[in-house]
């Protein structure tokens, strides 16, 4: 009955939950505060090195227009709060991200006059750009400006102190996560940035939530605890900011703050190592659970901002097998392959607003392009299609009964969640072996558990895949835009296997056979960015049971 299913959904939901995000959920609606409009502190002068932020690309086009999420705008056309334009875009608007972005300093003038505009049109506590997470990323973005030399006026100023203010009663305690990191980080920096006991006071809840966050959000293996490379290379700008402005006001630390700037010292290096193991050879972030591009700093910006913060990086890129054991993922690399595989758990039970149902994926590179991918993300929000690509079939795994391993649902939700177990991996001077199984479909009737091994050689890649007991299934290998995959049908009828060629970006072929499985070719979409969808083609290979397929480049 669909009243049962939907009640069984909301409770494998809400039984994960911690109480402080029920309840402050409820307060956080029933709230109303009002904002304080008091003088500004004075500002507090910093003795010690700023050093040039990470930079992302420019995102204002001229005087009152915009591109955001490749989706262009104005304010002449949509103010802004324009219900028109997607959450994210709006958002993004009042973020302010490109008064810190490259070549900023050209833009100068049209950054300040939008400053004053956002001010005059964004009365205090009313609109989208007041919401929390909005305010947080604005309040560090003008701070970031005023202290690389793009000076912020006495208006601004008192504009920044109400944010300030009003961010102390709006504080996302109840999604916890990167939003409430985030909210710490802002007060931190309006804490440093004014003097006196009201900015002290910031400071004070600031370093209480960043000492608790920071503990448990940045796992053993540098890992970011909600399991996307996206978030995880913004929580990685997110401490290399927190370093660049408590060392510039140095003289200004107590001691707690002395050991939060060596906390975030210390994290740095081993969270560039993770970020370079779940990267390719092309230098971008690999597509796990929500994850794209254009987002999060390029990774060399964020390489370059750890260098001029004279933090030793110590990341060497991996080789071999490297096992990322907290936060569930392994790297193979073998001469030119490159496979990043997905063999843990979809992130926080509490906290999985950002997991897709993506357990047993993969991604392959070889001789330097991108051959096999998930799908990524273009949108968020509730549509059908932020549904579809958070969506096992979306991904390079296994799909039973056209259900998902976990049971994502509504933008941010998931209810039932696999559970990973059987790790395995291997390295011998021959291959790399990585495998592990979930029980993502178990809960189905006669429902199976499904086991998936990769073994790489310094000639192909093997993927082995198993559902216990026997049933069918389908594994679904994706393909990025410009990589194809041919079915050479009568070689299937002769030898029993399935087998053709994928055609590379380079023009090179490298063949594949598959046993086990009736073989067809989908075409779908891949989403390398917000607003991008790039037709692509998908080998899918029906089976029962098991079924294995291999790809050969030499």
């Amino acid at each position: 009955m669909l009243w049962l299913q939907t009640l069984s959904r909301y409770w494998q939901t809400l039984r994960h939950l911690r109480p402080v995000q029920i309840y402050g959920r409820a307060w956080f609606h029933l709230a109303r505060p009002k904002p304080d409009l008091a003088s500004a502190p004075q500002t507090r002068q910093f003795s010690g090195l700023w050093v040039q932020p990470a930079a992302r690309k420019a995102s204002i086009t001229g005087p009152d227009s915009f591109i955001f999420l490749g989706e262009p705008g104005s304010l002449r056309v949509n103010g802004w709060d324009d219900p028109s334009k997607a959450k994210l875009w709006r958002y993004n608007q009042h973020y302010f991200d490109d008064l810190n972005a490259e070549d900023s300093y050209t833009r100068r003038h049209w950054q300040r006059e939008l400053i004053s505009r956002w001010i005059t049109s964004n009365p205090p506590g009313i609109g989208s750009g007041w919401e929390p997470y909005p305010t947080s990323q604005r309040v560090v973005n003008w701070i970031k400006f005023d202290l690389s030399g793009g000076v912020l006026d006495f208006t601004a100023r008192h504009s920044l102190a109400v944010q300030a203010r009003w961010l102390t009663k709006r504080l996302e305690r109840h999604l916890l996560g990167n939003h409430l990191l985030s909210n710490a980080k802002a007060l931190l920096f309006a804490g440093l940035y004014f003097d006196g006991a009201e900015a002290n006071h910031w400071r004070k809840i600031a370093v209480s939530i960043l000492q608790r966050e920071l503990s448990e959000q940045i796992l053993p293996d540098g890992g970011h605890f909600e399991l996307t490379p996206m978030y995880h290379a913004l929580v990685l700008e997110d401490l290399a900011d927190i370093v660049n402005v408590m060392t510039a006001f140095e003289i200004a630390l107590n001691q707690s703050e002395k050991q939060l700037a060596a906390t975030c010292t210390d994290h740095l290096p081993q969270m560039l190592r993770w970020l370079d193991a779940m990267t390719h050879p092309d230098d971008h972030i690999s597509f796990f659970n929500d994850a794209t591009f254009g987002v999060a700093p390029e990774n060399y910006q964020l390489r370059d901002y750890v260098t001029r913060l004279g933090i030793d990086k110590k990341a060497e890129q991996a080789t071999g097998l490297l096992h990322l054991s907290d936060s569930g993922f392994a790297r193979m690399t073998r001469n030119e392959a490159v496979v990043l595989c997905d063999i843990g758990q979809i992130g926080p039970d509490y906290l999985p607003g950002h997991a897709h149902a993506d357990t047993l994926s993969f991604e392959l590179s070889l001789m330097g392009d991108r051959v096999i991918v998930n799908s990524g993300i273009s949108e968020y929000g509730l549509s059908s299609e932020r549904f579809r690509q958070r969506g096992t079939a979306a991904h390079s795994t296994v799909v039973v009964a056209e259900v998902d391993s976990s049971e994502v649902w509504s933008g941010f939700r998931v209810g039932r969640r696999a559970r990973v177990d059987a790790i395995e991996i291997v390295e011998t001077s021959d291959s790399l072996i990585v495998g592990a199984r979930h029980d993502g479909y178990t809960w189905l009737p006669k429902g199976p558990y499904h086991s998936r091994q990769w073994t790489l050689t310094d000639n192909g890649l093997k993927i082995f895949d198993s559902l216990d007991p026997p049933t069918q299934g389908e594994a679904r290998f994706h393909f990025p835009p410009d990589v194809s995959a041919e079915v050479n049908l009568s070689a299937s009828i002769i030898d029993e296997f399935s087998k053709g060629y994928v055609r590379l970006v380079s023009g090179k072929k490298i063949r594949w056979w598959a046993h086990g499985a009736t073989v067809r070719i989908d075409t779908t979409t891949w989403h390398p960015r917000f607003g991008e969808s790039k037709p692509c083609s998908c080998l899918a290979l029906t089976f029962t049971g098991t079924c294995e397929l291999r790809l050969v480049w030499s």
